[in-house]
């Protein structure tokens, strides 16, 4: 292979909570599939929580060799596995600590990935590029020290995105970091239908933005300006609007849903957490009376705080009611109604969306190859202005 035809080298970098890890994994796949090299990079935490998890229904092993991607590669793709310090002891609480441990993935974690990057430039073929979670602070750093084109991967909706990438505009008509908030409608963010305050993400309804949160979204959206490319795990026909206005200012790629079908099944583990079934206690309870509630995989939530939840519902006397949930689910998808056939055509069109997108003509697949030529071209360039820098 000519120097100019060099593979592609993706290293992949998730932000390390299980919301990340997953879409991440699934995508790596996707590009190993077609021809990448991909270094595979998660955290020793995130790492050591994945193999734990995975070991409890299997056998309880050291996880010190443990690499998620060795039954993939039996299929022939060429994944590659790195873990990375981030800035902590593998003994170190990062939820109960959540505070501490972001400031560490601010201001420490960047020193670590630059050494493994490094290191990685020792391989063959060399990386070409990074796809790094969005959140990260320091990808247009690395990407530059290095040479690699820069690629940030969005694993949310693009109307999450493009809200945090206009706080400007949020906060110059008064809806954002103001010391009374605006609550009228919003109807002048680019791509974006007129929405209410209430409707945008708590961390736009705070009062206090001085959180560590709130410093790792600025400086996170400040850095993606810098990104050569923008993938978004998104349907391309479900936010055509909101994607079509991002690409106006960056190169902007819908490539979702990222989720294979069956993705469940996966031959890669991504859980953090080992599976459990409650379907036998499911099966002894009437038929709708099971409130279920989320807290994610990040929450510490103690026996005692969950008695309290469920006390208070008690005491509310409140019954959560069917008309209550469809009045939810429509504001979501778009009815106007509560009636159960408007709800069922929105819920189908939006399924046939997603089937279309994914099929091997649909907007997901067109989408991504369209980007792996673009970085491709883009790779080329970079090295051939580095050469002749040489």
């Amino acid at each position: 292979m000519e120097k100019n035809e060099q593979k592609n080298h993706a290293i992949m970098i998730p932000y390390p909570l299980q919301g990340h890890v997953i879409p991440f994994v699934h995508l790596a796949m996707k590009l190993a599939s077609k021809g990448f090299t991909i270094t595979f990079v998660n955290t020793e935490s995130i790492h050591h929580q994945i193999t734990k998890s995975s070991h409890s229904t299997t056998s309880p092993t050291s996880d010190a060799g443990d690499d998620i991607f060795a039954e993939a590669r039996k299929s022939g793709i060429d994944i590659r596995y790195s873990i990375v310090n981030d800035g902590f002891p593998l003994g170190f609480d990062r939820s109960l600590n959540h505070d501490q441990f972001f400031e560490g993935v601010l201001h420490v974690m960047s020193a670590h990935i630059d050494e493994l990057v490094a290191n990685t430039f020792k391989q063959s073929p060399p990386p070409t590029c990074l796809i790094a979670d969005t959140f990260f602070v320091w990808s247009s750093m690395i990407s530059n020290k290095y040479n690699l084109v820069n690629v940030s991967f969005w694993t949310e909706p693009a109307l999450v995105f493009t809200l945090y990438y206009h706080l400007d505009l949020l906060k110059a008509n008064g809806h954002f970091a103001c010391i009374e908030n605006r609550d009228d409608i919003i109807d002048y963010i680019p791509g974006v239908r007129a929405i209410e305050p209430k409707d945008m993400m708590s961390y736009l309804q705070a009062s206090d933005i001085s959180t560590v949160v709130h410093r790792i979204i600025f400086k996170a959206f400040q850095d993606v300006k810098k990104a050569d490319f923008i993938i978004c795990n998104t349907v391309e026909e479900l936010e055509h609007e909101t994607i079509s206005a991002l690409q106006e200012k960056q190169p902007t790629y819908a490539i979702g849903p990222i989720f294979p079908t069956g993705f469940t099944k996966s031959v890669v583990a991504t859980s953090l957490w080992s599976e459990s079934d409650c379907t036998q206690w499911l099966d002894t309870k009437p038929h709708g009376s099971v409130l279920y509630v989320s807290f994610g995989s990040y929450a510490h939530v103690s026996k005692i705080e969950i008695m309290e939840i469920a006390n208070g519902l008690l005491l509310s006397g409140k019954k959560i009611k069917r008309d209550e949930v469809a009045e939810k689910i429509s504001r979501v998808i778009g009815g106007k109604s509560n009636d159960d056939d408007e709800l069922r055509k929105n819920i189908m069109e939006v399924k046939r969306k997603v089937e279309n997108a994914l099929s091997t003509v649909g907007s997901s697949e067109k989408n991504l190859n369209q980007f792996i030529t673009d970085m491709g071209m883009k790779s080329k360039k970079k090295r051939s202005v580095a050469n002749h820098i040489c």
